[in-house]
């Protein structure tokens, strides 16, 4: 094999190789936004329930 030759391949894997984890790395970024944004909203639907709550056993008026 000449030297270009082995060049041309490691520049192949290279790239490749970069692409690869260039690629799981956007799906694991979306997944983590996708988990933050769960997170977000249960504690919203939480804090929604508990000022229900409270406003019910209270009978304190909504502002």
């Amino acid at each position: 094999m000449s030297t270009k030759s082995i060049a041309r391949i490691a520049l192949s894997l290279a790239l490749l190789s970069g692409a690869g984890v260039t690629l799981s790395a956007c799906n694991t970024v979306r997944g983590a936004g996708q988990d933050v944004s769960s997170v977000g909203h249960n504690v919203s639907r939480g804090a929604n329930a508990s000022q229900d709550a409270i406003q019910r056993n209270t009978n304190a008026s909504p502002n």
